[in-house]
């Protein structure tokens, strides 16, 4: 018998062995009554929202080095949306079309990927209105402006003498 074949022989039996011994471990040290513990149960319901209904609010993240924007329902954390942003996106054709593919030119030329950063929601009296949300991009620095109706990147704006723009979006109270 092979020295490998040896081992995994042996790592077999140990593991058959000590499985039993595992689990018993693991049941004796359960603890004797669930009372007052959060059972998967009750913490569902908390978050769950039924088919049909929205969620009471939405999470807007920023994708760091893919350029997009990952949108979840609030309680559910359901995946509700990549919004592609600094990158293009083979699957909605953006960056592809003759759309899309000019939000990514930049002075330093077709620029089709970045680190996008910092979202922030456009305001009215201080209030964010969920009109737009606004996205830098850290390689070159680009600001992309989102329309939250229909959760597409409507204009990506590149900013003159600047460099390594990290949390460049900054709403105003009535932006």
């Amino acid at each position: 018998m092979r020295s490998s074949a040896r081992l995994m022989a042996k790592g077999t039996l140990a593991i058959a062995i000590g499985m039993p011994s595992l689990l018993a471990a693991c049941h004796s040290s359960a603890p004797a009554t669930l009372a007052g513990a959060v059972t998967g149960a009750d913490a569902a319901s908390r978050v769950y929202v039924p088919p049909g209904q929205k969620d009471e609010f939405y999470a807007f993240f920023s994708g760091g080095f893919s350029g997009q924007v990952s949108v979840y329902g609030l309680p559910s954390g359901r995946l509700l949306k990549v919004i592609p942003v600094f990158s293009q996106d083979p699957q909605e054709g953006w960056g592809y079309d003759e759309e899309t593919k000019p939000m990514l030119q930049t002075s330093f030329g077709f620029v089709p990927w970045d680190d996008a950063h910092h979202p922030e929601l456009s305001q009215t009296n201080g209030v964010p209105n969920g009109k737009w949300l606004f996205i830098n991009g850290n390689n070159t620095p680009r600001i992309a402006r989102i329309d939250l109706g229909q959760f597409k990147t409507e204009e990506i704006l590149q900013i003159p003498n600047s460099a390594g723009n990290h949390s460049s979006p900054f709403t105003t109270p009535d932006g």
